[in-house]
């Protein structure tokens, strides 16, 4: 009898939970349900491309006129950051991650509105979620450049005169073409020449690998168009080339207290940074642009 009374019990338990599930199915908003399903870190699913859905969340931002009085987010420290905080005074809401990607995976959740980014990693980020999309309108325009310290002249002139020669023999067209174009990507690396030689010793180089393409990790080995044009200037002047890897806001201060030699990250020149830090001649010119949900 006791066994039949808690076969009885069993069954009647198991027709109750499969009753309540199907009456509360649907009722958990899809982009917390996918979260939990993937069982990633926060910020892995933008990088890897994993799907989590987030197509319940109504996109908000749809032209620049939309951005005042939303909730923006930008990686800390960078160009992006810089220009949305001009939209604090019109009622949005700026919200700082140390990785693009992180931005990126709150913009998926429906944590943040739209994020503003520089415009090749944004293409490599909607390329792995096709839940995301860029307005087509750009946001802003910038010239990318190599900082040195101040106390530094010597270096930021020498660097000056190796980008030139690498740009007028095509050599800068070349590693930018070999991360970025449908027709030459992965076609075209560097290769430092056969016979270089680094007799004045190494160079640090600081930057933040979460840039993708222009600093990111390849398995162990940080690459890029940054990382390469760094190792191609490095070739021109005698040096090996070392890239310490760290956040992009603490770049500025490695290569101030002598940490690094230079910094390279896809850095624009702006009037507050050129305060603290030199540049040299630009070496590429990019966009800000902005990501949104589909």
């Amino acid at each position: 009898m006791k066994k039949f009374a808690a076969l009885c019990m069993a069954l009647c338990l198991s027709a109750m939970l499969t009753a309540c599930g199907d009456a509360t199915q649907g009722d958990v908003p899809a982009a917390d349900n996918g979260a939990a399903e993937s069982g990633v870190a926060e910020g892995t699913e933008a990088e890897g491309g994993a799907e989590e859905a987030s197509d319940a969340i109504p996109n908000t931002v749809n032209s620049l006129d939309d951005l005042p009085g939303k909730t923006i987010g930008v990686q800390l420290g960078t160009t992006g950051d810089i220009f949305a905080s001009d939209y604090e005074a019109e009622g949005s809401t700026i919200e700082r991650y140390n990785k693009g990607a992180d931005a990126v995976q709150a913009l998926k959740q429906g944590k943040i509105d739209c994020v503003i980014i520089d415009a090749q990693p944004a293409q490599a980020f909607v390329e792995k979620n096709d839940d995301l999309t860029i307005l087509e309108e750009d946001f802003a325009v910038e010239d990318y450049a190599i900082c040195v310290s101040k106390d530094k002249k010597d270096l930021t002139e020498a660097m000056n005169g190796a980008l030139k020669e690498l740009k007028e023999a095509g050599v800068l067209d070349q590693i930018v073409a070999n991360y970025i174009g449908d027709e030459t990507k992965g076609t075209c690396p560097y290769e430092s020449p056969a016979d270089a030689e680094y007799p004045n010793g190494k160079l640090i180089m600081a930057t933040n690998a979460a840039f993708e393409p222009y600093e990111y990790y390849e398995g162990q080995d940080i690459v890029g168009i940054d990382a390469e044009i760094a190792r191609a200037v490095c070739d021109k002047l005698g040096y090996e080339l070392q890239i310490d890897d760290m956040e992009f806001d603490a770049i500025i201060n490695a290569v101030q207290s002598g940490k690094a030699d230079f910094g390279a990250a896809g850095m624009t020149v702006t009037e507050d940074r050129l305060t603290s830090i030199d540049f040299t001649d630009s070496y590429a010119t990019s966009t800000q642009v902005v990501i949104v949900r589909k």
